[in-house]
């Protein structure tokens, strides 16, 4: 292998190809997604093509259910392909056909050591306490040599002088001593292609010129180029991102949080715009801007701005964002993603009442989770569960001021804002007490807790029969009853 790296503008004047190729063996990893919206939003930038590949070749591991999980994952985040996926399995016989070339024009040879063989120079070298490279005797061996009937899988024949240079997007220029790169397998003894030779042709194939991927696959890149390189194909353009760690610095694992995509939005109510600009910003940014659209994100996005330190998952962060888009997001909407989360509890979902409310619910939360639990009490049915804290407010006295509130709304006709708060605010003034003092009680009432959206929007929302119904149920309960 030559020195000398891929250049940045490999093709100059291609379209930029870009890939995301998740194996299908579980969920789409928060990582996965983070690499492919990086792959989605760099081809955009550029006008350029993003493609997706499932790297199916685990038979055993890799299942449809899974691979729906990670579809079903990217089209919520919106980072769905822009043409059909590709099926890495399928493509078996092309791997092999590559092998073949390769030991046709001497860049890979037939290697016949068994694997007792080679475990028994691993245990020499670690005997040694030298580091383990193949030595196989068979790299130069006359192609006349080979055993006709032995078993043997097929080695690249890594260059063993020189350095090979990448100059990647994120990392900079980093260089490895070509006697570091070891032979390794390409075709297993039964035929099938390795990952490493299917990655590469696959990549070739689809005409990717960009390789965006996490920096643990940084090693390989340089194992792939000498695969590259034997079949005088174009290197891409490489940048290996940082891993994503949690608050504490160590790897990203469960006990930090939620690890796959369906988690955030089926199990903690996050929004999928809260989710792309939150992985948009664990990495990368643009000067002080939190809150970024999906068209400013294209517009502002560079590889050059990716940071070359893992970024640190904070989840406080995310629900911070996921609030504001909450805000942000359309009232019919969210009403019917709030509406399928009721559904369990309550059966039909009245959602011309919850898009109604969705504009004093949305401002106190966080996650559909809570804008859910929020809009309970609009459909909770007579007689009211009450929370411990509501049940303290409804005292021998506080009963008897429901008694005259349900009273004195009972003339109220119209049923507005403006005439229920001059109402009971008059009341208040009359009998010499805060409104809170008549509030407190009427939301226990009403609500079942103690804190709600503003009564009187709670009111309306309710309607007059509704409400008054409630309230006088908790007027004519005797104390301590409950």
């Amino acid at each position: 292998m030559t020195s000398g790296g891929a250049s940045n503008d490999v093709g100059a004047g291609k379209t930029v190809v870009t890939r995301f190729a998740p194996s299908p063996t579980g969920y789409l990893h928060i990582g996965g997604a983070r690499t492919a919206l990086f792959n989605w939003l760099y081809a955009r930038h550029h006008g350029g093509a993003y493609l997706l590949r499932i790297e199916d070749t685990d038979r055993a591991r890799s299942t449809e259910p899974a691979i729906a999980a990670i579809f079903d994952g990217l089209n919520w985040l919106g980072l769905g392909g822009d043409a059909e996926p590709v099926f890495q399995f399928a493509r078996s016989p092309r791997h092999a056909e590559v092998a073949q070339h390769l030991l046709d024009t001497g860049h890979a040879y037939r290697c016949y050591l068994t694997q007792e063989e080679l475990a028994a120079r691993r245990a020499k070298a670690q005997e040694e306490r030298k580091p383990f490279r193949i030595e196989s005797e068979w790299r130069d061996a006359d192609p006349a040599t080979w055993p006709a009937d032995s078993a043997y899988v097929v080695r690249i024949k890594a260059p063993r002088e020189g350095e090979t240079v990448i100059h990647d997007l994120v990392q900079g220029e980093v260089t490895v001593q070509n006697r570091e790169i070891d032979d390794f397998v390409i075709l297993r003894g039964d035929g099938t292609p390795t990952y490493m030779l299917a990655v590469v042709v696959d990549d070739h194939d689809m005409g990717v010129t960009h390789v965006l991927r996490g920096d643990d696959h940084l090693n390989n890149a340089f194992r792939q180029l000498v695969i590259i390189d034997g079949m005088g194909w174009e290197r891409p353009v490489y940048g290996h991102v940082p891993l994503i760690h949690g608050s504490d610095g160590a790897k990203l694992s469960k006990r930090h949080g939620a690890l796959g995509v369906d988690a955030y939005r089926d199990e903690m109510g996050v929004l999928p715009e809260a989710l792309f600009n939150y992985l948009l910003r664990l990495g990368w940014g643009h000067g002080d801007e939190e809150f970024i659209a999906r068209d400013k994100a294209v517009e502002w996005f560079d590889m050059a701005d990716v940071g070359k330190s893992p970024s640190r998952f904070d989840l406080a962060k995310l629900q911070n964002l996921n609030g504001h888009y909450l805000r942000e997001a359309e009232d019919g909407r969210l009403a019917q993603l709030v509406g399928e989360r009721l559904a369990g509890r309550f059966g039909a979902i009245d959602l011309d009442l919850l898009t109604r409310a969705m504009p004093v619910l949305k401002v106190r939360a966080k996650d559909l989770n809570e804008l859910a639990e929020g809009a309970e009490f609009l459909f909770a049915s007579r007689p009211l569960a009450m929370t411990e804290k509501a049940q303290g407010l409804l005292t021998d006295e506080a009963r008897a001021r429901l008694g005259q509130i349900h009273d004195r709304l009972g003339t109220e006709r119209a049923w507005t804002l403006e005439g229920l708060e001059a109402n009971l605010k008059a009341m208040a003034e009359e009998q010499g007490l805060g409104l809170g003092k008549l509030a407190q009680p009427l939301r226990a009432a009403l609500t079942g807790q103690t804190t709600s959206p503003g009564i009187f929007d709670v009111l309306v929302l309710l309607g007059r029969d509704e409400s008054l119904a409630r309230i006088g149920a908790q007027a004519r309960v005797a104390a301590g009853s409950q």
